[in-house]
């Protein structure tokens, strides 16, 4: 069975959001529907269906249409991010 997350509906509105605690170690406590990046940077994360990438040089005001378990503190430079759900 495809867990719900991965199913998720992108035209769908995210419900909710939480600023991220960036961590080399813990997942964030839901995965993402998508981030905002408030302060432009880098930002490395694990994906949710697996593999780890670092989007680069992401400008402030972004929004990253991007199921994620984790955003890193280390490779992550941008700051302000918010998990949307």
């Amino acid at each position: 069975m495809t867990a719900p997350y991965l199913t998720a509906d992108a035209t769908v509105s995210a419900r909710r959001a939480a600023a991220v605690v960036t961590s080399d170690t813990a997942l964030l406590a839901d995965p993402t529907r998508g981030l905002y990046v408030g302060v432009t940077g880098n930002v490395k994360v694990d994906m949710v269906s697996g593999g780890t990438v670092t989007f680069t040089a992401v400008p402030a005001g972004v929004l990253l249409p991007i199921q994620v378990e984790r955003v890193y503190a280390t490779g992550t430079t941008a700051t302000n991010i918010l998990a949307l759900y």
